[in-house]
């Protein structure tokens, strides 16, 4: 069976998308369920392109024992939209500039991050690049990634019966 692609997005793909992709997949370690998946993360813009994530990023994700080693931004291409199931994004300016990036018949993948916590529909991770709030960022992937994960999960053992 082909694994769930899952691609977070965020402007820079320095702080907000790479720290979903490890929480993602310290998640999916720990449940056992990793090989169901293939996470990454990109960017919007190629402004950051080649560059490691924010020292505050690290410095919130090394609290938390997360794994970002060898992550370096990247811009989205048109191969990670064909391939990705689920394009995660972190604020309403990343959902606009890829609604103009992804074909109409693909629109579907396409998804807010916190839509899917009951009474955030419509809310945005803030950029903590300008905040400096990496801890806020990280509570609010906390909320929503494990609701994405049972979604996804849920999804994937319906596919298997």
């Amino acid at each position: 069976m082909a694994k769930t692609n899952v691609l977070f997005v965020c402007l820079g793909n320095i702080c907000r998308s790479p720290m979903a992709e490890a929480m993602f997949k310290k998640m999916t370690t720990e449940q056992g369920i990793s090989n169901h998946y293939q996470i990454n993360s990109v960017a919007t813009s190629s402004e950051e392109a080649g560059n490691p994530p924010h020292p505050g990023a690290q410095a919130e994700m090394d609290k938390h024992n997360l794994n970002y080693a060898g992550h370096h931004s990247r811009p989205i291409t048109s191969a990670d939209i064909k391939n990705a199931d689920y394009i995660i994004t972190m604020d309403e300016s990343n959902i606009y500039d890829l609604q103009h990036m992804i074909p109409t018949d693909e629109q579907h993948k396409l998804h807010l991050c916190m839509d899917i916590v009951p009474g955030q529909h419509g809310v945005s991770i803030v950029d903590p690049w300008y905040t400096h709030r990496f801890d806020q960022t990280y509570t609010m992937l906390k909320e929503s990634l494990p609701l994405w994960l049972d979604q996804m999960e849920n999804k994937r053992k319906e596919l298997q019966n």
